[in-house]
């Protein structure tokens, strides 16, 4: 099973998912983490430029965790099969271990205050994962 961590800084798990470009992804096998490899997108692959129609580097992850996603976005992912977990944990590894013991505190999109406006100046909710209204 492959599992996406969201870590922009590459040190801590990311809010706002749509706008990531650098995630951790690890290799897990039986529980036990097997590879941890950085995977960096080019800013037209984050989620909030791509299409949803369109294939996307991280359609062969399983599960993608990180610190915010809105709605149309959580949608997105599981359209592609792929579980999306919103946690308040900070640190990717602890994040994943947690993931697999089964003790993950994961949130919901309406768990998570996220209002923004976009660098164009627009608000909305959408693919990108925001909550505006």
């Amino acid at each position: 099973m492959k599992i996406a961590v969201s870590s922009q800084n590459q040190t801590a798990v990311t809010a706002h998912l749509g706008h990531c470009q650098k995630f951790w992804i690890y290799d897990v096998n039986n529980a036990t983490i097997q590879t941890k490899e950085l995977l960096q997108l080019a800013k037209n692959q984050s989620f909030h430029e791509s299409s949803p129609k369109d294939p996307h580097p991280l359609d062969v992850v399983q599960v993608l965790i990180s610190g915010s996603m809105g709605r149309g976005l959580a949608r997105r992912l599981e359209s592609k099969g792929i579980q999306p977990i919103i946690t308040s944990e900070t640190d990717p590894d602890t994040a994943i271990t947690a993931y697999l013991t089964g003790s993950l505190a994961v949130l919901t999109p309406e768990d998570v205050e996220h209002h923004h406006d976009h660098e164009d100046g627009h608000t909305h909710e959408g693919e990108c994962g925001c909550n505006q209204a």
